[in-house]
């Protein structure tokens, strides 16, 4: 019995973590799938640790919401800016820079608001923090680029990736909420370490990089524009289409649309969880609040990641988003912070799929030479929706408490489900396109 017990752990564990597993022991591939994760740490933490800081010292969620929200639409600007810079000169060119300011700002903003500096010095300063380079396209680009053509491999790989996301959210929420309470100096100070040790690992594992256009193009003697003319005619044969000389074909916009609008709910969901549990004094509970969607996000990105589906990804797209839309539009009937918390383990399974979704339709949708562009269009437009959810709960909650923000937050979720759907066509339509991480460089 104990045999036959133990011979079906070992076989569900080889299905679920078998893949991954084989994934991680190609050469290389841990050092920059793991340093990628590491170097994302401001993502979970920045956030959190502006808005507990600033609250602290100022006394405003308004001012709390309105430095995110300046933060993420910097970074809105900058990430498909980097992400095209990436792809046009490389990942080391231009990533290193970058994280030489993101450093130097984080220092300064914590400095002006420990000290109470005037709010107009840390207006200044938060643009700055946008200066993140896009780790996650980066690291994908990496595994399209090693595993090209190996479609199965290729989405588990992108699920592998969503996994360590999730590892990061589920490790830096709570982390952050931790330190934060401590000192906003500790916390800004632990997540520049991670920045600094994760782009060593990525960046000194150079085996893996895909060749940039700029490389592309000196090797087949012609010029940058040329190449990526070249590139849209190939993927234009592909598709049996035309050939579009920008990457804005109707698919990308709706699933930019739709990034958008979950941006905006789940951020006004996030500054309102930290008010809520504020007014329950239990904001040490905040981190772990958001800890469970994570471990529960992470937990969907694993299983869903191991199975081979044979149902069309459109499908799969579409209910995931109707779970997590839904879901967290419920937060304005919870009473209790542990309700919450339910909700968030209950459709968190669906987070994590979401995503790796978007990732796999813009594989349908990108030439290769542009994926890093791509992701980081589809991860500006959500960071565009968060300031604006951000923005906008913060002011409610400043006038109704946390019951006002929840409002918001079913608003835009229900809102945000709508416009997904107006943009059904375009994205069932580029679905049953061929995968343009194919073409042939």
């Amino acid at each position: 019995m104990s045999n036959s017990m133990s011979a079906a752990i070992r076989d569900i564990n080889h299905r679920l973590f078998g893949g991954y597993a084989e994934l991680l022991r190609k050469p290389h591939t841990a050092r920059f799938a793991i340093g990628s994760v590491i170097a994302s740490m401001p993502f979970p933490m920045v956030g959190m640790t502006i808005t507990i800081s600033v609250q602290h010292y100022y006394g405003s969620y308004f001012l709390a919401g309105m430095l995110t929200a300046i933060q993420a639409i910097a970074l809105s600007v900058a990430s498909p800016l980097l992400g095209k810079l990436v792809d046009k000169f490389g990942q080391r060119e231009i990533a290193i820079p970058t994280v030489i300011v993101w450093v130097v700002a984080a220092m300064l903003l914590i400095t002006a608001i420990t000290s109470q500096a005037p709010i107009w010095v840390l207006y200044a300063i938060t643009p700055f923090l946008a200066a993140i380079p896009p780790w996650g396209a980066m690291s994908r680009g990496r595994w399209t680029y090693i595993l090209k053509g190996d479609r199965v491999q290729t989405d588990r790989a992108l699920s592998l990736s969503g996994v360590f996301d999730e590892c990061m959210w589920v490790i830096g929420n709570p982390l952050a909420s931790i330190l934060a309470v401590i000192s906003g100096i500790l916390a800004f100070s632990f997540t520049g370490l991670c920045v600094v040790i994760g782009a060593i690992m990525v960046l000194s594992e150079m085996s893996t990089e895909p060749p940039s256009q700029t490389q592309h193009a000196r090797q087949s003697g012609i010029t940058r524009k040329q190449y990526r003319d070249q590139e849209a005619t190939k993927a234009a044969i592909l598709q049996g289409g035309k050939k579009q000389k920008s990457i804005w074909g109707p698919g990308l916009i709706a699933i930019c649309v739709t990034w958008f609008g979950l941006g905006a709910f789940q951020s006004a969901a996030a500054i309102s969880i930290i008010a809520f549990t504020r007014e329950h004094n239990a904001e040490q509970m905040t981190g772990f609040v958001f800890a469970c969607f994570s471990f529960s996000s992470l937990l969907g990105a694993v299983v869903y990641g191991a199975k081979n589906w044979l149902i069309p990804l459109w499908k799969r797209f579409y209910v995931c988003l109707i779970v997590v839309n839904l879901g967290i539009g419920c937060f304005l009937f919870a009473k209790h912070i542990w309700v919450i918390m339910i909700i968030y383990l209950l459709i968190g399974v669906c987070q994590a799929p979401t995503w790796i979704n978007g990732n796999q339709l813009i594989l349908h949708l990108v030439s290769p030479a542009r994926f890093t562009e791509g992701v980081s269009w589809m991860g500006a437009m959500n960071s565009i929706g968060a300031s604006v959810g951000s923005a906008i709960a913060g002011q409610f909650i400043d006038m109704s408490g946390s019951h006002g923000g929840f409002i918001v937050v079913t608003v835009l979720a229900l809102t945000s489900l709508l416009l997904a759907f107006t943009g059904f066509k375009q994205i069932k339509e580029g679905t049953e396109k061929p995968v343009l991480t194919q073409i042939a460089l």
